[in-house]
């Protein structure tokens, strides 16, 4: 598709497309305003499911109107409205299910857009957007959400295969050092490495979908990172081995906090993004809590997990003497005739004297808060 380059006033126009997953959202919708004060034309390109709860649970659009050059624009994620899209239904269903349709709908939005989209910024995780871009002419910037030093981790995974470090035998040493990750040798080990690296097939159609998507990220006309020179330069030095045009562009939050201070006398903690209801009671019960008293702890959007591991995990807190607020989202405890939701309700009768739980939490608010001493996110084992 040849852009229509006869109008020169006008600003360029960006298209910005997350992984349909609350993290990815996070992200990329902060790139999203940042690029939107800049002066930019934005559009914004989520699920239908994620968009209809953006607006349910949050002021998405009031926020937003005050950029006359932002829009959003919706596609579908490929899985049916009931889906319950917890779990690990992600990487079982994206190559077969999601991508697609996804992709179909993506080029549909690019040959209708206009004025036309000048550049996509894709999140790294979507590599059919690479195709798309090439097919129709436009540029494509990829967005890792990730940390550099994960996104260099599974770009190596097949020259850790190569060099017999993978797979990980489950008696052995999980300190043990992997030496094959260029400018990890010296602190890499295998506890570090995410779960699916435990895998004995090293054939898994999940290590193969994350490689392959990682390696494709490096196809773009240029990569962006969530983070800064001073915290990850020398893994990024590696990385621009691989791709020269690396940029690294965070941290994001505390960039978008200081342009709308500057912009518009706030920050942003008055605008939310979450997918699903905060219980912001949690703020008021951290509130009363010492400095650096308090653990916050979360399952994060997607992850399931059982009755007994999550109880595994309360009496580990309740062991630990240190004051928690835990997060478990609604619906993701797996149990038979509702057993998974008695047991949060059961636990948090039982924690008053000790910690907090609610369903979900305004995130950001809570690790900025001064009671916070540290923080556990409990993902499905890939950090995309």
């Amino acid at each position: 598709m040849e852009q229509d380059r006869s109008s020169q006033s006008r600003p360029p126009h960006v298209l910005v497309f997350p992984l349909p997953i609350q993290g990815h959202i996070n992200s990329m919708i902060k790139l999203a305003e940042l690029l939107a004060i800049a002066g930019f034309k934005l559009t914004f390109l989520n699920s239908h499911h994620n968009h209809e709860r953006l607006v349910k649970f949050n002021n998405i659009a009031a926020h937003f109107e005050r950029y006359s050059g932002f829009q959003f624009k919706t596609i579908t994620d490929g899985l049916p409205l009931d889906h319950p899209r917890s779990g690990n239904w992600f990487l079982d269903m994206f190559e077969d299910t999601m991508e697609p349709k996804m992709k179909e709908s993506l080029r549909e939005v690019l040959v209708n857009s206009s004025p036309p989209v000048d550049c996509i910024i894709g999140d790294g995780f979507l590599g059919f957007a690479l195709d798309v871009a090439k097919e129709l002419g436009i540029p494509i910037i990829f967005f890792r959400t990730s940390s550099p030093c994960c996104f260099w981790v599974y770009y190596s995974i097949p020259d850790i295969i190569q060099a017999g470090e993978l797979p990980i035998n489950g008696s052995e040493d999980i300190d043990r050092l992997i030496t094959t990750v260029p400018g990890m040798e010296t602190y890499l080990r295998c506890r570090d490495l995410p779960t699916f690296c435990r895998k004995l097939d090293i054939e898994d159609s999940i290590i193969k979908l994350v490689v392959k998507q990682t390696r494709k990220s490096l196809q773009a006309d240029a990569l962006i990172l969530n983070t800064a020179e001073e915290l990850d330069g020398p893994i990024l030095s590696q990385i621009r081995t691989k791709c020269p045009r690396v940029y690294a562009v965070g941290p994001l939050h505390a960039q978008l906090n200081t342009r709308l201070n500057a912009k518009h006398g706030e920050s942003y903690d008055h605008i939310s993004n979450t997918l699903w209801e905060v219980d912001k009671s949690c703020i008021f019960w951290l509130n009363k809590q010492p400095n650096r008293s308090v653990i916050y702890v979360s399952f994060g959007s997607i992850t399931s997990t059982s009755r007994e591991q999550l109880l595994e995990l309360w009496y580990g807190l309740l062991n630990s003497k240190t004051k928690f607020l835990l997060v478990v989202r609604p619906n993701s405890v797996i149990g038979k005739d509702g057993e998974g939701e008695d047991v949060v309700m059961e636990l948090m009768e039982k924690s008053k004297d000790r910690g907090y739980i609610v369903n979900w939490a305004p995130q950001e608010a809570v690790l900025n808060h001064r009671p916070l001493a540290g923080s556990l996110r409990i993902m499905d084992g890939t950090r995309l």
